[in-house]
């Protein structure tokens, strides 16, 4: 046997065994792979050796060489696999999630904190600029009954006036008897009913809330919008007082360079009455398309009580005296951060509300 090829087979399996073990990684093994077990192996040149022993030695000598590959291929094998996964756990450490303090303490402290929106943020100034002057803030409900939303602001049924609001009736008792508010106005009854009742006159609040018209949305208008109100019922007010508040509160929220003004309008429950109107911010005057080229926008109405809507509460005319404003809090928010199309308040795109965080 000493003169056989395979004379130092087990010589070589230790050495072939040796070196798949010491292959530390994936890719030095894949490496070496054609010299353990492919045609490059000392396994490989033995096979090819047998061929000059006497035919009575070859059976033997090959089961013996088969062996030997068996055992290292085995070795090879299981190598691989350790090897795979090693370099299968790797990555993974390598994308892991690294859960440590810092991590943990952004899962315990959401990574993006809320905030309210733009219009919600803008009430909220507003409220703030007129609570500086002397306001209180009320509220009322968004689905109101035709008195309070149309006819206790002196617009009868089948009045022309009616035209100017193109309403959202709800499916609730007599047919158009129930409306989605289409304007803060309702409010306005409400508080004087509850302060004759207790005796709490004179009233000065604001009433801001969501309201509801049948608009086609474009530049300047949504369907479903937000309104802030006021009222002031006491003695010996005129319309003087009513456009120095404007005035103020024109300076206060949006700067002192820019101008309100007032235009004669109508209004069926206040006379006289006036629309309210600012310096367009967005192109400062020189006109653009949301101020439709004329460089003002106009943010409301406003105007003294009419001696009918005193009268449907059971307020006495010759003793009080009063005016109501009210205005667009979308609006507002449009002019203040020169938002060019105010139907980006309503289209939820995460690139516009960040900017307002």
């Amino acid at each position: 046997m000493t003169s056989s090829p395979l004379a130092e087979l087990s010589t070589h399996v230790q050495d072939l065994l040796a070196r798949v073990r010491g292959a530390l990684t994936l890719s030095d093994l894949l490496a070496d792979e054609p010299f353990i077990v492919g045609k490059r192996s000392i396994l490989s040149s033995l096979q090819k050796s047998l061929g000059a022993l006497a035919p009575e030695d070859r059976k033997e000598a090959g089961a013996t060489l088969q062996e030997a590959r068996r055992v290292v291929e085995e070795a090879f094998v299981e190598r691989r696999r350790v090897l795979e996964a090693l370099r299968r756990a790797q990555e993974l450490e390598a994308d892991r999630l690294d859960l440590g303090d810092v991590v943990v303490s952004q899962v315990r402290t959401p990574l993006a904190v809320g905030h309210p929106g733009i219009v919600a943020a803008t009430q909220r100034e507003l409220e703030d600029v007129f609570v500086a002057m002397g306001f209180t803030v009320s509220d009322g409900p968004e689905v109101e009954s035709d008195w309070y939303n149309f006819e206790a602001l002196n617009i009868p049924p089948a009045h022309p006036a009616r035209g100017m609001w193109d309403t959202f009736y709800v499916d609730l008792g007599e047919p158009e008897t129930v409306v989605l508010r289409t304007h803060t106005s309702p409010t306005q009854i409400h508080l004087m009913e509850e302060a004759v009742a207790a005796g709490t006159l004179p009233i000065h609040s604001v009433m801001p809330g969501r309201c509801y018209r049948r608009d086609t949305p474009d530049a300047r208008h949504l369907a479903a919008f937000h309104q802030i109100e006021g009222l002031v019922v006491d003695r010996d007010i005129t319309f003087a007082d009513l456009a120095g508040v404007i005035e103020t509160f024109t300076h206060a929220y949006f700067g002192a360079d820019i101008s309100s003004r007032l235009r004669p309008a109508f209004f069926p429950f206040t006379e006289p009455s006036a629309e309210f109107e600012i310096t367009c911010t967005i192109c400062r005057g020189d006109g653009c398309r949301t101020c439709s080229q004329t460089g003002w926008i106009e943010l409301g109405g406003c105007g003294m009580l009419d001696p009918a809507v005193l009268e449907a509460v059971g307020i006495d005319g010759e003793q009080w005296s009063g005016f109501a404003f009210g205005f667009g809090i979308d609006r507002c928010a449009q002019m203040r951060h020169q938002i060019a199309d105010m139907r980006a308040l309503i289209d939820n795109d995460v690139r516009f509300l960040r900017q307002f965080s």
